[in-house]
Formats: C-alpha cells, sequence, structure tokens
C-alpha cells in the first residue's frame, strides 16, 4: 500500500473545517430526532441533499431516537440485518422502509386506502383523476416521467418531469412503485408521497397503466384495482383518434395497445364503466370507503 497524499496546509485546514461543520450539521439532526421534531422518513429525504447527513452512520442516527441507547439501537439494527457500519446513504429501499415502520409514531389515525385506477389509454382516466382531486380529499399521486412537457403542462401538477438519468437513478435507489416504458419514454409512480399520505390517514389514487397496477399489486397486495371501460370500443375509437397532440403513428399504436388492455379487465377488483365522470368519482369515493377499517 502506498504511502497516503500528502496534504498542503490549505487543503488540511478546508478538510478540516468541511469536517467541523459536518459535525455540526448532525449534531443538530440528532437534537431535532430527540425532540421528536422531524421524523426518520424525513432524515432520509434531508439526505438525498446533504452530504453530511448521507454520511451519518445508521447506528448513530439510531441512536438519537427518544427512548432508544446504544444496545437497543444496535439489538434493532441486528434484527433488521443491517450491519453496524452502515451509513444513511449505503441504505436500500427495503431497510429504509423497515426503519420507517420500526419508529413510526403512532398517530391514531387509520391507514389510508391505495386505489388504482386504470384501463386502456383514451378512457378518460385523467379526466376522473383530475376530478376526484377536486371534489374529494383523495390524495392523487403525481407520475414521474422522461418525456418532454407539453405547452399546458406544469411541473409537479401535472407530472414530474425527469431526464434520462435522473429516471435511471430514482429506479437503482427504489424510489417507484412501479413504472414502465411506452413510446420512447418512462413513466413511474413516486413512492414516498404515496406512503407518507396512506400513513397519514388519506385515501390515494394512482393513476396508471395496466403493466403499472400489476406491479402495484405485487408489492402492495391491499391495493384496490379499478378498471375504468369506455362505454363502447367505438366511442374509445373516437377519442384515440381525436387526440391533437399524438401522430398518426402514435394514435395507431394506441389502438392496437387499446386492444390488448380491455381484456386485462378480469385482473382487476372492481369495473367501471365511464358513462359521467361525476359517477365515477363517486363510485371511487364509496369504494374506498367500503374497505376501511
Amino acid at each position: 500500500m502506498g504511502a497516503p497524499p500528502q496534504l498542503t496546509p490549505e487543503e488540511r485546514a478546508r478538510a478540516l473545517a468541511k469536517a467541523k461543520l459536518s459535525r455540526q450539521v448532525r449534531a443538530a439532526l440528532k437534537l431535532r430526532i430527540k425532540s421528536m421534531e422531524i421524523s426518520i422518513a424525513q432524515v432520509f429525504d434531508i439526505a438525498t441533499s446533504d452530504e453530511a447527513i448521507a454520511k451519518m452512520r445508521v447506528l448513530e442516527l439510531i441512536e438519537s431516537i427518544p427512548g432508544m441507547g446504544k444496545v437497543r439501537a444496535k439489538a434493532v439494527m441486528e434484527r433488521l440485518n443491517i450491519s453496524p457500519t452502515r451509513r444513511v446513504q449505503g441504505l436500500g429501499r427495503h431497510q429504509m422502509d423497515l426503519l420507517i415502520e420500526e419508529f413510526v409514531a403512532p398517530s391514531g389515525k387509520e391507514k389510508g386506502k391505495l386505489v388504482v385506477l386504470s384501463g386502456p389509454g383514451g378512457v378518460g382516466k385523467s379526466t376522473v383523476a383530475k376530478a376526484l382531486k377536486i371534489s374529494s380529499p383523495f390524495f392523487v399521486s403525481v407520475s414521474a416521467t422522461t418525456r418532454s412537457p407539453r405547452f399546458n403542462e406544469v411541473e409537479g401538477i401535472d407530472y414530474h418531469f425527469y431526464s434520462h438519468d435522473e429516471f435511471d437513478g430514482a429506479i437503482s435507489r427504489g424510489e417507484f412503485l412501479e413504472w414502465a416504458e411506452f413510446a420512447g419514454n418512462r413513466y413511474g409512480t413516486p413512492r414516498r408521497a404515496v406512503e407518507d399520505a396512506l400513513r397519514d390517514g388519506q385515501n390515494v389514487l394512482l393513476e396508471i397503466e395496466i403493466t403499472g397496477a400489476k406491479q402495484v399489486k405485487e408489492k402492495m397486495n391491499e391495493a384496490l384495482l379499478v378498471f375504468l371501460e369506455p362505454p363502447t370500443w367505438e366511442e374509445l375509437v373516437s377519442r384515440l383518434e381525436g387526440r391533437g397532440t399524438d401522430s398518426a403513428e402514435r394514435r395507431a399504436a394506441r389502438l392496437a395497445l387499446a386492444q390488448e388492455e380491455m381484456a386485462a379487465a378480469s385482473f382487476f377488483d372492481k369495473v367501471v364503466v365511464n358513462t359521467e365522470v361525476e359517477k365515477v368519482v363517486a363510485t371511487l369515493i364509496e369504494f374506498a370507503s367500503a374497505h376501511r377499517g
């Protein structure tokens, strides 16, 4: 092994200053955890943009939780199969979920229900989702996509717009409940916002494609899957052919896909015909309410 690199006095001073600042940042965070000002889930969010927190040892983090000490913290780490030397940035998505569940504060709130709305393209899923968001306390998840925004779309409201590299990173970190590719672009459901809303007692709607709905059901078996059907096949064809934002090739691809998607209705927990948006919204609200408790 070669000799360690020699630092100039200036480089050494900068390194020491950075280390001191990192210790101060971590100490301040631990005080906030100890006073129950922030949760473990919030710490993980902070770590995505704060290098000092990202490099914090998980054991050190757990020890700062009220009622925990070195012995109990080590026991928790061992039970959850997390290395005692693991740092926050080295945690996998599954390990983060285990820690969040381990230290979630009882809120007295009943957990919300996850409703997944799917169906063939052009059936009106997005229209129903927007109406549900306006007329009910449902949390409607905003999907991520790698496609470019259209002229009337707003970041964080219509979609979260990712570059292909950002999307790859989110996949590797397990940040999506589901994701799929269509027509050269990828679409996914950020999981953290969904899980936080459910934990807070809110019913959640995911408006996604059929392949994504199946992925969600595999990960969250309690999810309620709703298939939205058009009143007639002719009306669905008319809607798809009338889309001014799609090219002729894109519309043809959507029609071919829609034929396959219509056959997937039997996989879902409930089938709803989209005759009137207001009736579909009322059905979704009633369906979620009937499965709570």
